[in-house]
């Protein structure tokens, strides 16, 4: 029996006792979808199977999700034959609902003729998208986040948002793990500790080095911060710069560099004792996100309207509103269509120390 005043009800799902969501990819796309599983979970009982699909390389992220069944992984080496193998297993389970809020060709294809009572699918919005992107016009009627799309998916049937933001579960392993090696870093004698997250997998979304390393600088000398820099093995050689550059010009212990060293979780384990997190349109935008940190993040290439500013947290968004060239893509560009790079150029360090100090001071 539901009471009257739950926004949910269990009794909304009589018929879809194993449900299956379908994203593959990538770090944010994935992080964004935790206030769905946490409210569909909620919606339909512990007892109904709710499972998930998932490339196998950003597994991490999902499978320790309390409010999961099971999760099943496309492993990308296999090929087509990998594929075909996760449609079967997919198949032989019976799902009575799915969920795609991937809806790409892999998704399409898993979906297809699997005996799926219901099918219910995400809308992307591509047409304003591409209108945006390659006609330089707005027809947004909404700024929608990827996160509420998510949940606007599943909206027939009665479920709406908990206002929680995001979540990520990381096992008790990882937190003690990391716990000891930030321990070694001494971090009571600093007023505040700023994380640092340089990268991102397109040139056109990551702003210069160099200013990160001038705004590290500038936190650490007037605000004696501790900075840490995050980032994967393709981001080593960035984040050392960064780190080097401020050990420099502060003193030899004021940034650490964990680049390359840990992994995911063990990364949004970390930011857990950073204050605020300086990132640029990236996975690790969402990550800090996901465990409620205030975010400054830095917009280039990509805009808001694509749904992946930083959600539900405190946080501020810095970037070139008034370019005509911009956004000139919805994931970001291997270099910059204009030979200019006005977007990330025209944005200095200067007004990035700001929003940093005023983030810290709010925090405090």
């Amino acid at each position: 029996k539901c009471k009257v005043k739950e926004v949910f009800c269990v009794m909304s799902f009589p018929l879809y006792n194993k449900t299956l969501i379908l994203r593959l990819s990538s770090i944010g796309d994935i992080l964004l979808t935790s206030p769905l599983l946490r409210i569909f979970r909620k919606a339909v009982g512990n007892d109904v199977r709710v499972d998930f699909v998932v490339k196998k390389e950003f597994a991490e992220l999902i499978n320790s999700n309390h409010h999961l069944s099971i999760v099943h992984e496309l492993d990308r080496s296999k090929g087509l034959s990998g594929l075909r193998e996760l449609k079967e297993r997919l198949r032989e389970e019976q799902y009575d609902l799915i969920i795609d809020i991937h809806d790409n060709l892999r998704t399409r294809y898993l979906r297809s003729f699997i005996g799926a009572k219901k099918i219910v699918v995400m809308n992307k919005r591509q047409f304003e998208r591409w209108v945006l992107v390659n006609l330089h016009r707005n027809i947004y009627k909404d700024k929608v986040h990827v996160a509420d799309r998510y949940i606007e998916t599943v909206r027939e049937f009665g479920i709406e948002n908990d206002g929680k933001g995001l979540e990520i579960f990381i096992p008790d392993t990882t937190l003690f793990s990391i716990s000891g090696k930030i321990a070694k870093l001494r971090l009571n004698l600093y007023n505040s500790v700023i994380g640092i997250c340089p990268g991102a997998k397109h040139f056109t979304k990551r702003w210069q080095k160099e200013k990160f390393a001038e705004v590290g600088v500038r936190v650490a000398k007037e605000l004696n911060a501790k900075i840490i820099l995050f980032g994967g093995k393709a981001e080593f050689d960035d984040c050392n710069f960064v780190a080097q550059y401020i050990n420099e010009k502060v003193s030899a212990d004021t940034a650490t560099n964990f680049a390359g060293e840990f992994s995911l979780l063990e990364t949004a384990a970390a930011m857990e004792f950073c204050d605020v997190v300086l990132t640029n349109d990236s996975g690790l935008m969402h990550l800090a996100t996901a465990k409620q940190k205030n975010v400054i993040a830095i917009f280039g290439s990509t805009v808001k309207e694509f749904g992946f500013a930083p959600y539900g947290t405190d946080s501020v968004v810095i970037e070139r509103q008034n370019l005509a060239c911009r956004p000139c893509s919805h994931i970001g560009r291997a270099d910059c269509p204009k030979k200019h790079f006005h977007c990330m150029k025209e944005i200095g360090a200067e007004e990035v120390w700001v929003a940093v100090k005023k983030s810290l001071q709010h925090e405090s």
